[in-house]
Order: structure tokens, then C-alpha cells, then sequence
């Protein structure tokens, strides 16, 4: 049987740690490969991992055809729709994927309102867009905070960090070495200073993002001693709130990491 890899595809979905990809290894040498392989025409769309190690050891496995999809954009929107539900995908990677997502469902819309005959009524135009079941309300950066299950300020963080950031920092994010509020802080330096932050270690990442914090902070006009209102407060409250879920966020990502060197030690 011929599958096809398709690279875009297999980009949605973050590579296994070299701990993730023995376990997997182990396992599928021990019982085989139980779950099947799933395939649209020949595309390989769920179980790239799984197809590689049973490819490397001869392996046999079964796959089942998934014949729904119109278009490998709507293969897209599966693959996307897929992660952004599992447990195991990090908060960054599901911000990724939901800002994918974004612009397939941006683009979508575009290209039918571009098909709308010119004297067309906006109202007639809306039961094509109410048929499209890849089209929840995506709208606001809220929208979109909410399917990827992270807070709107640590998506705009995101968005940052995929719109400037150097792939050596991206690939620090995915790993956990920087968190993703200081890796946004660094993706505002030139692409040369983030490699070389990166190529330090992650002292030299939390200092760089200290920097620029810092420099950032001096920039900004110092404010008057004026009491705030109360809805100043509440806004600067949720604030607060939202920094300290995405610390959160970033301590669990890092104790999950020193969990996996610490089983790979104990299993040396």
C-alpha cells in the first residue's frame, strides 16, 4: 500500500520527546500496532508516529479510511480539531493550532463571500455560512483564546512568538525550555540575538527576556498618582489573573519535562 506523508499535515502536531518516541517504540515492539492508521484517499492524516516505527521494524499495522472530507482543507480542520481536544498537547501548541485554524476558517469565508453574486442580499449569504460546521464563532481573539483553552493575552503572546520568532525559539517553546511570556518578550529581538539567546540555555533566555521587559518598562511615560477607579482595578485584577494561570501553565509544562528526564533516568 502506497501512504502519502504530507508535510503540512504532520507540521500540525508537535514532534514526540525522545523519551515519548521510546515509550511509543517499547510498546508497539511488545504488542504490536492495535490501533489502526487513518487515511484519507492515500493521505496519512492520524498516526505518523506510529506509521514510522512500524515502518522501521516491519511492524505490521491496519489502517481505515476516512472518505468524509471535500478537501484537504477539511482534512486540516480535522487534524487541528483532533489535538486541540487531547490532554497531552501543551498550551502553545493548541494556541498554534487554533490560530491555524483561524485563517483556514478566515480564508473559507472570504472565498464564499467572494462567490455571493455582486447584488446579492448580505441575509442570503448566511445559510451558506450556518451550513459550514468548521465555523464556530471565530471572530474575536476571546473566540479563539477559548477553543485553544488558553487566556486571550497568553494567544496574543502566541500569535507573536509565530509571527517573529526565530524557529530555534519556537522549537525552545515546544520543548519547555523558555515559557511562552518570556519567549514573546525575546521574539521581539532581531532573529541573530534570539539564536544566540537560545544557544545559551535557558539562563540566557530568562535574561534576555528580563531585558527587554526591562528596557520596555523604561520606555513607557511614568504614570500620575491617581487612584484608580474600580473598574480600572477589576480590568488590572484579571490581568493579574491571567499572568499568573499562564505561569502556572508554564510551571506544569517544565515539571512535566524534569518528569520525563527523570523516568528516561530511571529507566537507564
Amino acid at each position: 500500500m502506497d501512504i502519502t506523508i504530507n508535510d503540512e499535515l504532520r507540521s500540525f502536531i508537535d514532534p514526540l520527546t525522545p523519551v515519548e518516541y521510546a515509550a511509543l517504540e517499547r510498546s508497539l515492539l511488545a504488542d504490536g500496532c492495535r490501533d489502526a492508521l487513518v487515511l484519507w484517499r492515500d493521505v496519512l492524516i492520524d498516526g505518523h508516529n506510529r506509521y514510522d516505527i512500524c515502518k522501521k521494524h516491519g511492524i505490521p499495522f491496519r489502517t481505515v479510511a476516512n472518505d468524509k472530507f471535500d478537501s484537504l482543507e477539511d482534512v486540516m480542520l480535522w487534524v487541528i480539531d483532533n489535538n486541540l481536544a487531547r490532554r497531552s498537547v501543551s498550551d502553545f501548541q493548541r494556541g498554534m493550532l487554533a490560530l491555524r485554524k483561524k485563517e483556514i476558517v478566515a480564508a473559507r469565508a472570504a472565498q464564499r463571500a467572494a462567490q455571493q453574486p455582486p447584488d446579492a442580499a448580505p441575509e442570503q449569504a448566511a445559510p451558506d455560512a450556518a451550513d459550514d460546521p468548521s465555523d464556530p464563532p471565530w471572530s474575536t481573539r476571546e473566540d479563539v483564546a477559548k477553543a485553544a483553552r488558553v487566556s486571550a493575552n497568553t494567544l496574543s503572546q502566541i500569535e507573536r512568538i509565530r509571527k517573529t520568532a526565530a524557529p530555534e525559539l519556537v522549537d525552545a517553546v515546544r520543548s519547555g525550555t523558555i515559557s511562552v511570556s518570556a519567549a514573546a518578550s525575546v521574539a521581539s529581538l532581531p532573529p541573530e540575538a534570539q539564536v544566540a539567546a537560545v544557544a545559551g540555555g535557558r539562563k540566557e533566555l530568562q535574561q534576555a527576556a528580563r531585558h527587554v521587559r526591562e528596557q520596555k518598562a523604561g520606555a513607557k511615560p511614568k504614570k500620575e498618582t491617581v487612584s484608580d477607579s474600580p473598574e480600572d482595578q477589576v480590568k488590572a485584577l484579571r490581568s493579574q489573573v491571567g499572568e499568573l494561570k499562564d505561569r502556572v501553565a508554564t510551571l506544569m509544562t517544565e515539571n512535566e519535562v524534569l518528569r520525563q528526564k527523570l523516568a528516561a533516568l530511571g529507566a537507564a
